[in-house]
């Protein structure tokens, strides 16, 4: 699976270095230089992570992050010179999932980006659920070791509803996260992906719970 990274930093110069760093470490990255402009590109777009920093023009990075909060559960490293407990504190209760101050070395930087990754699951070379193995890095979905020959979109889902399996991922998390934060279709696009997916699976994972959502849940069959 390509992993995107949104850097959020005004410094010209750090923004420079970490983006080369983590380019170099094969992860594509997007950059901004304030709170505004990177609120409005992560309605956009999805990310496997965020770093943020918090003095920021415009909005700032504990502000910015609430509102992401609000539309996305991705990983979030906060990276800033504000290294007072009560940044540190806030930054947390609003859900942050590191926090490194400045100065910093980039091999520590790199070492707490894999460790986020690898907990959200980003960094998995292959996920199973019974006989249904999804290997993210390669965009690859077997059932039973029969390659399902699913579509970039349709792996997309169904390693949205294996992360989270049991649980219902309503209509409108699936849009946000699989189409983006801006789609301007329906939920008939949802429906047409799910029966084109469906008749790819051997056996029916996906259950629809009517006016709310679907859920994937484990067949033997």
């Amino acid at each position: 699976m390509d992993i995107q990274i949104l850097v959020v930093e005004d410094d010209e110069s750090i923004n420079d270095m970490v983006k080369k760093f983590l380019v170099a470490e094969g992860y594509s990255v997007d950059t901004c230089f304030d709170g505004d402009e990177a609120l409005e590109q992560l309605y956009k777009k999805n990310y496997q992570l965020v770093i943020l920093d918090i003095m920021l023009p415009g909005t700032n990075g504990q502000e910015l992050l609430k509102e992401l909060r609000k539309i996305h559960d991705i990983p979030v490293l906060m990276m800033t010179a504000l290294d007072d407990a009560d940044n540190q504190i806030r930054a947390f209760n609003n859900e942050a999932d590191d926090y490194v101050t400045k100065p910093f070395t980039m091999q520590i930087l790199m070492k707490r980006v894999e460790a986020l990754l690898r907990r959200s699951g980003s960094l998995k070379k292959e996920i199973s659920m019974g006989k249904l193995t999804l290997y993210p890095l390669s965009y690859k979905a077997e059932y039973n070791g029969r390659d399902l020959g699913l579509t970039p979109k349709e792996f997309d889902i169904l390693f949205l509803l294996t992360q989270n399996k049991g649980d219902i991922i309503p209509h409108e998390t699936l849009i946000t996260k699989i189409w983006g934060y801006d789609f301007d279709g329906n939920e008939g696009i949802i429906h047409a992906s799910m029966k084109r997916l469906r008749d790819k699976l051997p056996v029916n994972m996906i259950k629809t719970v009517k006016g709310v959502g679907y859920c994937l849940e484990e067949n033997e069959k």
